[in-house]
């Protein structure tokens, strides 16, 4: 198994990309904590890892505060003696033209995706520097590569990340911690779903044409990622053995973004 006596602490990991991560991480050995706004879906989906016969810890966690990452990454700690591996993946999605965003709209995407992804970093940095050794991955997007109308803050977070991933790279290196970014295309999620209707509204086009068009238009084959696709870079950034594999960007979406 290639993460065997890994821990890894995944944030919004009670649904969809995190939760597929989670479960592709316990399926290679590792002791997953399920960190989630949603106690209940968090311990939920731990049950289910365990249940599968992996090791796994479900907890609550608002990533925008930072008592509450604290909480999460100290008990982590308490449960399994350390932290290897930090997926920072917790994110929401709001769709409207710039003009007609809220302040609040703003700074809450700002606020879950930049400030989230600071602070569980910041709070798991002294244990992996402590063991000298560590993997923190970022759930990027296509969008931290380009944009795409209707998605200002998400965009501009997402491009962020990036940034984020670099500086923790060079001052992570030295002390055996890596940092990188994903970037997946469209996956077929909640969050990807809600988008449908919302897009068709502000564009004026049919659902059928906002994936055909709009989601999938730019791939080489029409295909959606799938959560699959993702986990399997996930795997790859957290059990990469080198500094070989750092400050790096890795877009996973059939050909929309190439680089």
């Amino acid at each position: 198994m290639r993460l065997a006596n890994q821990v890894a602490l995944v944030t919004g990991a009670a649904s969809g990309i995190g939760r597929a991560i989670a479960q592709a991480y316990a399926r290679e050995g590792a002791k997953v904590v399920i960190a989630d706004l949603k106690a209940d879906a968090a311990e939920a989906a731990a049950q289910d890892i365990t249940a599968a016969g992996g090791t796994a810890l479900g907890l609550a966690m608002d990533v925008t505060d930072e008592a509450a990452v604290q909480a999460g990454v100290q008990a982590t700690l308490a449960a399994y003696g350390g932290i290897d591996v930090l997926v920072s993946n917790a994110g929401i999605q709001i769709v409207k033209p710039v003009q007609e965003f809220s302040l609040a709209e703003w700074q809450k995407m700002l606020a879950i995706h930049l400030d989230g992804a600071f602070l569980t970093t910041k709070h798991c940095l002294p244990a992996m520097y402590a063991a000298g050794r560590g993997s923190i991955i970022y759930m990027g997007s296509v969008h931290a590569k380009e944009a795409s109308p209707l998605k200002a803050p998400y965009v501009t977070a997402k491009h962020g990340l990036i940034g984020l991933a670099k500086v923790v790279a060079k001052e992570g290196g030295p002390k055996g911690v890596r940092a990188n970014v994903i970037c997946p295309g469209f996956v077929r999620t909640p969050l990807v779903d809600k988008q449908i209707p919302e897009q068709a509204k502000e564009l004026g086009i049919s659902e059928d044409e906002v994936i055909k068009r709009v989601m999938l238009g730019q791939t080489v084959d029409g295909e959606f990622t799938t959560l699959e696709d993702v986990a399997e870079v996930a795997i790859l950034f957290a059990g990469f053995k080198t500094n070989a594999l750092t400050g790096q960007s890795v877009v996973v979406s059939h050909g929309w973004f190439m680089q």
